[in-house]
């Protein structure tokens, strides 16, 4: 079950990984099994590009075009692994053989394009690009990158034409203002470039759908007016987009070196420059579950013609985490340049993944150097932290984060580009489940109640905190409040709904306990620790046989050591009778921990399958209220742990009509459930 330390982060700052208790199967090219015919060789590329184990995949189908060369199916599958997997330039030849190929001349045409691109064959490339018949998606890269390389052949009045004859459905109208803005301003035609900037930024529906393309939109912008000397009219834009996603790094960055007066570059140097960008933000918009190869691809185009840009890497490393390929993340977030505000970050990433991969004295060696690089900055304490955590060495951690407050409490240094005054309070949450761990509860429940001062009402927090009291048979009605105050505002986090059913259960309240631990495994039904505390529920209230299902299904998800000994002991001897000692602190058998997970992992990091084991509950959409400077992204981010899922808050409350714009400090929203 993976565990994510770095709660609140990843709308701020990028970071995205688990630290798991367990590695992260990295898909690894493996010695290729040597096939002799046509059909073992497809069939076994076709396995190896289901187990996102692109190298031998493209062994295999060369392998197998080397028996049917003239299959263009199979080279159309050997050419979109090359381009997934980077490989641009062993990619080219197969592009040429199939541009003529009705299935996938758009990409062996795009292809061939950013090919000639890279050659500075302008001309070449707007010849590449004329397709009989294109999607609307097709279209817009098509005629944006026809745009640059006309700009590119020094056809300036051409490229803003190309750009104003686009037409199609709403959403392209941030892309081609971007675009607009982006080539006048390489024409040198500022009024033009100007007024694309602000329709671009004035487009805060399509900014909702596409929040990277309008964050650097509003970058670029400001890069823009300081260039022109127009300091104060720059530092406004930042102002904007900090109201749209609070912390963004590059932005933060981008305001101290207006403020301090230095220099500042385009975001574009060059035509190919341009149609990189282009290709990225798109990828950046279709970043959805489910999506990863189909982005992957668009991301690794991008790269072709632009190897340095630091946010297709970034992107590209979530991505292969996405995908559990915490070694193909490693070898992109190395790549991402020494210059880039993401670097720190990009290191960070780096020494979570190597944690992921149970390197932990690596993640360790390299999370120290960064904190004594930079002992101000939270995120890395935070990360060693909680390396150390998924070691269970909380002594250590502990210490970490001791490190992290006397920062904090002699300097009050908070997370970068802070807008809430809050971010710390995660510092305080670890360094009491720390200590928690460590059973040193009066030094543990100070930091809970910190934490909760610094933000209220966090329902984690209140979830650790309360069930920790009813644990302890101390302020049982106050823990009792804080855990049910915690589900009303997570009501669809099967792990704090696990804590109230738990609660009741350790109270003597067992039909209570069964409802919500009923509801709890609905949410989380592939969790053992929820299954084997519904067994116990079951059991006390007399249905034993359906107790005794639940704890065979938590056995067989493998939990950890201590819960599968427990788990086996119920199996084979069920529970002993009640007695009322055992109630609200004095357990009759040991207990297997309640499922408090300090930080829930994003959806698909939770994806493995297993049944339904238990009646599924009606989930109610949860009830939220907006504050002051949020977005439907950065409320999909907090409460939801994506914030890519903005467009499920969209469609759950019809009172917006589509139009993430609409939204208003102390508007009512419905919400998703957050697991989804």
């Amino acid at each position: 079950m993976g565990r994510r330390w770095l709660l609140g982060l990843a709308a701020a700052t990028g970071l995205m990984v688990s630290v798991s208790g367990q590695a992260v199967a990295a898909a690894q090219s493996t010695q290729p099994v040597d096939v002799n015919s046509f059909a073992g060789a497809y069939l076994a590329g076709r396995v190896a590009e289901v187990d996102n184990n692109l190298s031998d995949a493209i062994v295999y189908y060369k392998k197998a075009l080397s028996f049917a060369p003239d299959n263009d199916a199979l080279r159309q599958s050997l050419m979109l692994a090359l381009l997934s997997e980077g490989r641009f330039d062993e990619a080219v030849p197969h592009a040429e053989r199939l541009k003529s190929s009705p299935e996938v001349e758009r990409l062996a045409g795009l292809t061939l394009a950013i090919d000639s691109f890279r050659k500075k064959d302008f001309k070449l490339a707007e010849t590449q690009l004329t397709f009989a018949e294109e999607s609307d998606l097709d279209a817009l890269i098509s005629s944006v990158v026809v745009a640059w390389a006309k700009l590119g052949a020094g056809d300036k009045q051409g490229a803003i034409a190309k750009i104003n004859e686009l037409s199609g459905p709403d959403w392209y109208g941030l892309f081609v203002s971007y675009s607009k803005a982006l080539i006048a301003e390489q024409a040198g035609d500022n009024d033009v470039a100007d007024r694309a900037y602000r329709a671009a930024l004035d487009d805060v529906a399509n900014g909702g759908a596409a929040p990277d393309a309008w964050l650097r939109t509003a970058e670029s912008y400001a890069g823009f007016l300081a260039r022109q000397g127009k300091k104060d009219a720059a530092l406004a834009v930042l102002e904007k987009a900090d109201e749209f996603a609070p912390g963004r790094l590059p932005i933060v960055s981008l305001r101290d070196r207006i403020m301090k007066g230095e220099p500042v570059a385009r975001m574009v140097a060059m035509p190919s420059d341009g149609a990189s960008e282009h290709l990225m933000v798109l990828a950046s918009a279709l970043n959805r579950g489910g999506g990863e190869p189909f982005v992957r691809l668009y991301l690794q185009l991008a790269l072709a013609l632009r190897p340095d840009s630091d946010q297709a890497l970034i992107q590209l490393a979530g991505v292969a985490e996405q995908q559990q390929d915490s070694q193909r993340a490693i070898e992109l977030y190395e790549r991402v340049p020494a210059s880039s505000p993401l670097k720190r970050v990009s290191q960070l990433q780096l020494g979570l993944n190597l944690a992921d991969l149970e390197r932990r004295d690596e993640a360790i060696a390299e999370l120290r150097k960064l904190v004594d690089q930079n002992p101000d900055d939270m995120r890395g304490y935070l990360a060693l932290g909680g390396v150390y955590a998924s070691k269970e060495d909380y002594a250590e951690a502990a210490k970490t984060y001791d490190k992290a407050v006397e920062h904090l409490e002699s300097k009050k240094f908070t997370m970068p580009g802070d807008q809430r005054g809050n971010a710390n309070w995660n510092i305080y949450y670890q360094r009491g489940i720390a200590y928690e761990r460590l059973k040193q509860w009066p030094k543990a429940e100070p930091n809970f109640k910190k934490a909760l001062e610094l933000f209220p009402n966090q329902p984690q927090v209140m979830n650790y905190l309360g069930y920790s009291w009813i644990d302890m048979d101390i302020n049982l009605k106050e823990g009792m409040d804080l855990i049910a105050k915690a589900v009303e505002l997570r009501p669809s986090d099967g792990y704090i709904v696990d804590s109230l059913g738990w609660a009741h259960y350790r109270l003597g309240e067992y039909d209570e306990a069964v409802r919500e631990l009923e509801r709890a495994v609905s949410l989380m039904p592939n969790d053992p620790v929820l299954n084997d505390h519904l067994g116990d529920a079951y059991w006390r209230v007399g249905r034993k046989l359906e107790a005794t299902f639940q704890w065979s299904h938590a056995r067989d998800m493998k939990p950890e050591p201590a819960v599968l000994a427990e788990v086996e002991k119920k199996l084979k001897e069920g529970l002993p009778p009640v007695d009322d000692k055992a109630i609200a602190g004095q357990p009759e058998v040991v207990p297997t921990p309640p499922a408090v997970d300090p930080e829930p992992a994003k959806p698909e990091q939770r994806s493995d399958a297993g049944p339904e084991t238990a009646p599924v509950a009606t989930i109610e959409p949860a009830s939220y209220k907006v504050s002051r400077g949020q977005s439907l992204w950065s409320i999909a981010a907090d409460e939801l742990g994506n914030g890519s899922r903005y467009i499920e808050i969209l469609n759950l409350n019809p009172q917006l009509r589509g139009d993430p714009g609409r939204l208003v400090p102390g508007q009512e929203l419905k919400l998703p459930p957050a697991g989804n």
